[in-house]
This record gives C-alpha cells, structure tokens and sequence, in this order.
C-alpha cells in the first residue's frame, strides 16, 4: 500500500522569489550568490540563514540547490521559506522529481510561478521519520557520486601537474632519477619551436604521436540509422568529465557503414571543434563520433594518457593564438600546423607508468557514478510516489 498521499506543494513548503542584485551592486564576500543556474558568485551580505532550497524560476522547474548556512537568493530564483515541519532534504529530493513523476492530468510540470506551484498536486510522505529514512538513502548516495567526483578531481591535478613538471618544465628524472633541466640536463635550441627544449626533443605537431581522424552523421531521414547500441558522440556530451561511457544519442550497425563515421576505439582523444570548443574526452568504450569534433588515436607505443594532456597543450596554444578574436571553432590545419615539444618515448613510457593507474582509477570512478546516479534515478520518483518504500 502506498505511503504517500495527494497534497498541494503550498501545504508542505512555501515558496518566494529572491532578491535583485545587480552585478555593479555585488561585493566580495563569503556568502554563495544562488541563481537559476547554482551559485553565481559570492557576496558580503546575505538573506536567508539556515537550510534551503533554491531552484530557478523560469521557464520550467530548474535544478534544484540544497544549501546550508547563510546565502543571497538571487531574483532569478525562487527559495523555499517555510518547510512548515517536514525534513528539508526530503523536500529537496521530492523537487528535484517533480519533473519526473505524473502528479496530475498535465504531463509536464506547470511554468515556474509561486502561486502554481504552491496549488501543484503532489505525492506526500507524512511520516517525518520515514521522510528522513527516505532522504539519507538518497543522500548516501550523492555523498559517494560527490566522493568520486572530488577523489577524481584530485587524481587528475596530480596527473596535470606530473605532466607540466615533466613536459612544461622539462624537469623529468634524468638517467639518475634527478630534475632533468634542473639539474644542468643538456638544452638544445630548436629552430621550430624557436626557443630551447631538451636534447633529443623535436618539434612538431602532435600528429608525430597520434593520427588526426574526423567524423560523421548518419541521415536522420532513416529510422533504422538511430536506436542502437553504439554511443553517439557530439559536443554537448563533453560535461567535464574525463571519461565518457554513454551518450545522448545512440546509432545502430546500419547507421554507422551508411555514414561516414566510424567506430573509434577505447581511449581514444576526443576534441570539440564546433559548439562547446575545445573540450577535451576520452572514449571510455567504443563510440561513434559526429563531424562538430576530431578524434585522436595514439600511436603505438604512445600513453593515451599523455596524449591527453598534450591535447590540452595544444588547445592553450590555439587559445592563446586567438587572443583578441572569437575562439568559435578548430578545424584541421589548426591540429596539423601547431607545434609542440615531443619527447623521446621512452620518457612518454615512464610517465605513463606512473599516470595510466590514476587515469583508471578515476575511469572506474566515473562508470561507478554512472550506476550510482541510474541507481538514484530510478530510485528517486519511486520513493517519492510511494511505489517503494523503506522497512
């Protein structure tokens, strides 16, 4: 039997919109400035204190903002008040469904106005325990994909950072183990380049250590083209995420020898040349790709690894080139014509060793969170409408 019952929204919290603060107005602060969009900057003066929840007033209902102690909510947002008794992290979770779950005969969640969202229909728990018992479930596993996240955050600056020691600086452990440059390692000037770089270095494109492949698009005119079980991958699938399992679009076997893309292989560099520019992913699984984006396949021998962070060298560079022009797309000749430091192999060898465990490391975080947030997905309207509950 179910434990939740039909209610208005305006019955268990109240809403209100937040407070205009241009940005000429804003000043330096400790306390989060939360719009429609999360936090969007810091201020010295706050509003509310206490714990919130913060979502965007336009449009449709927005992603939800749980936030504890004092903050500034922004005029394009709306906040709750009053949880009039009911467990914040509970109201929370049940927002953040709303657009998940059929709470009347409409099938989307009405425009984002106080007065109509106070009047919505929703499924109601009203046993606080079970609102908690429900909330630290969904909470537990948030705290693991927020957990992961930070555990990859903090394994990719160690990689980014081993990468600029040895490759920036050209301090790598000389024959001895000791910082190459550092410690009075042979530099040679390279004409190239036009500055000196260590011996036996080249200067070159990074096509010397990888082959520069394009992609396509199969007709969306042929049904039997799209659906299938090939990850499909387009620029707006770049998130910040180093590694990508899945995509928003799939294409079948049809699709991908009646196009002109192909399939590209685990590890494979993926570069955003149009839309979200210069973002950067490695395929996680084997992925077709679009023709807004490059790919990078390593040659053998080549740390997928390193050339990873020799993409985002090279992406510096175009970035720094376009100084003073809009940075809005790459294309080709911008790969092949910029020249980089390329070190000897067996040094790429080295520092794969070391950084190649850490990248698998935050892989496997990134499939686990991908469960994890499927899990809570999944989870989340059930226990909202009842459907399942917690003994």
């Amino acid at each position: 039997m179910s434990n939740a019952t039909p209610k208005r929204l305006g019955d268990l919290i109240n809403l209100k919109r937040g407070y205009d603060l241009p940005e000429s107005q804003r000043k330096p602060g400790p306390y989060p400035v939360i719009s429609s969009a999360g936090i969007s900057g810091y201020h010295n003066e706050y509003k509310v204190e206490g714990t919130g929840v913060v979502t965007g007033r336009y449009g449709t209902l927005g992603e939800m903002y749980y936030v504890e102690g004092k903050y500034w909510p922004h005029n394009t947002a709306l906040y709750v008040t009053s949880f009039k008794g009911n467990d914040p992290k509970y109201i929370y979770y049940l927002l953040s469904c709303l657009g998940r779950i059929r709470t009347s005969d409409k099938s989307a969640v009405p425009g984002v106005n106080r007065n109509e969202l106070h009047e919505m229909p929703v499924p109601a728990i009203d046993d606080k325990k079970l609102q908690g018992k429900i909330a630290a479930v969904l909470s537990a596993l948030d705290a693991k994909i927020d957990c992961n996240n930070r555990i990859n955050a903090e394994l990719e600056v160690m990689a980014k950072t081993l990468y600029s020691y040895w490759f920036v600086q050209f301090d790598f452990p000389d024959d001895n183990g000791k910082p190459y440059k550092f410690s009075g390692g042979k530099m040679e000037y390279n004409p190239t380049l036009k500055r000196d770089i260590p011996k036996g270095w080249i200067g070159s494109s990074i096509l010397a250590v990888a082959d520069l492949l394009g992609g396509g698009t199969p007709t969306k005119t042929k049904a039997e083209y799209w659906g299938g079980d090939i990850p499909f991958f387009t620029p707006t699938d770049a998130d910040g995420t180093i590694f990508k399992f899945s995509a928003a679009d799939y294409i079948t076997d049809a699709g991908l020898k009646g196009s002109s893309t192909k399939l590209f292989g685990k590890h494979t560099v993926f570069i955003t040349a149009r839309g979200s520019v210069g973002r950067l992913v490695l395929a996680g699984v084997d992925m077709a790709m679009n023709q807004s984006c490059y790919a990078l396949r390593a040659k053998t021998g080549v740390s997928h690894v390193f050339l990873f962070f020799l993409a985002k060298e090279l992406i510096h560079h175009l970035q720094v080139k376009s100084s003073g022009s809009v940075f809005n797309s790459i294309v080709s000749n911008d790969i092949e014509l910029t020249n980089l430091a390329i070190p000897k192999g067996e040094i790429i060898k080295k520092f794969a060793a070391v950084v190649e465990p850490l990248f698998e490391k935050i892989s496997n975080n990134t499939k686990e969170n991908q469960r994890l947030v499927e899990l809570r997905d999944w989870l989340l309207p059930m226990l909202m409408s009842g459907q399942v509950t917690i003994a």
